[in-house]
């Protein structure tokens, strides 16, 4: 098939794909794609065929710097990412099978000629800061990719909450106006979503995704349930502090635990960021409070402490 005709025909697809998404009911969409992308896999035809899984994931957390950190490392000449940073497979797209998630990362042969040109192979990865805080996500990635390397980037949770409300809050996915409202009408609105999750393998949900300001920021309780699936020593920490204030030391962290060389980067500007007001001096307090007894949990649970006092 030529090039141009491939291109007419994956666009084709994504369009059809797009109107059976937005026609059918989620679980008819979900059983029709699923059974269309086994088909290829079952005829030999699916677009995973020869390429790699990931050697690392950065998992999370939401609003952390891992647009940033997946950016800075694609530019290391031994890491081949994947075709885009939120491929979102272990979470919102786990239905299309694990044939749909390795077509987003590099073919094995073209590792093996990077290998005899460049005297060591490259490896890849992708980035989803949903991965984190979703329940499923690591018993599937445990089932796919046992010995994979989990990048985790933390922030004060205090800013990260704030911060994913600014955003929710200008993407119109956040109706309240007021960040303590939103923070106080938290439990209400999440506790029966998690709870359908949790019965439900299959169901995402969407307030959890854009109304979890206090919950994604318990780290402790997250990395408690991603650690009986993993040992420790598959895990990397960096806080989006470390990477703001001494970006190329952090990323030499990175280098040596994914073992890979060291590598001098030209520039280091943050990729992703927004302008907004400051949190006011008594909601910050308030969340001091309540986010210290997490963040004790978590400096005992990582053996480091990230200094998130206020």
């Amino acid at each position: 098939m030529s090039a141009s005709r491939a291109g007419r025909r994956t666009r084709w697809l994504g369009d059809l794909d797009i109107q059976a998404r937005r026609r059918l009911p989620k679980p008819l969409y979900r059983t029709l794609v699923g059974g269309y992308h086994d088909l290829l896999t079952l005829s030999g035809r699916g677009p995973g065929r020869g390429r790699l899984l990931p050697d690392f994931v950065i998992a999370g957390a939401a609003k952390a710097g891992t647009t940033s950190l997946f950016g800075w490392l694609s530019e290391h000449p031994f890491i081949e990412p994947a075709s885009k940073k939120e491929v979102h497979y272990f979470d919102y797209n786990h239905f299309r099978g694990e044939d749909w998630y390795r077509k987003h990362f590099p073919l094995s042969s073209e590792r093996e000629r990077f290998a005899r040109e460049h005297g060591r192979p490259f490896i890849t990865g992708e980035a989803s800061p949903s991965y984190l805080s979703h329940h499923w996500v690591p018993e599937r990635l445990a089932r796919l990719k046992p010995d994979v390397k989990l990048l985790i980037a933390l922030r004060n949770p205090i800013d990260r909450a704030y911060s994913q409300f600014q955003m929710s809050h200008r993407e119109h996915e956040e109706p309240l106006d007021s960040f303590s409202d939103a923070i106080a009408a938290e439990e209400e609105r999440l506790v029966p979503e998690r709870a359908r999750m949790l019965a439900d393998e299959s169901y995402n949900s969407w307030p959890i995704g854009c109304w979890s300001y206090l919950m994604r920021g318990r780290y402790a309780e997250q990395l408690e349930h991603w650690m009986s699936f993993f040992g420790g020593d598959q895990f990397h920490f960096i806080t989006l502090e470390q990477l703001a204030s001494a970006p190329q030391q952090a990323l030499d962290g990175v280098h040596d635990f994914l073992e890979i060389p060291r590598h001098d980067y030209a520039e280091l500007p943050h990729l992703h960021s927004a302008q907004y007001s400051s949190i006011d001096p008594a909601a910050r307090a308030q969340l001091a409070s309540y986010f210290r007894p997490h963040n004790e949990r978590l400096y005992e649970l990582v053996g480091s402490d990230f200094g998130w006092e206020h």
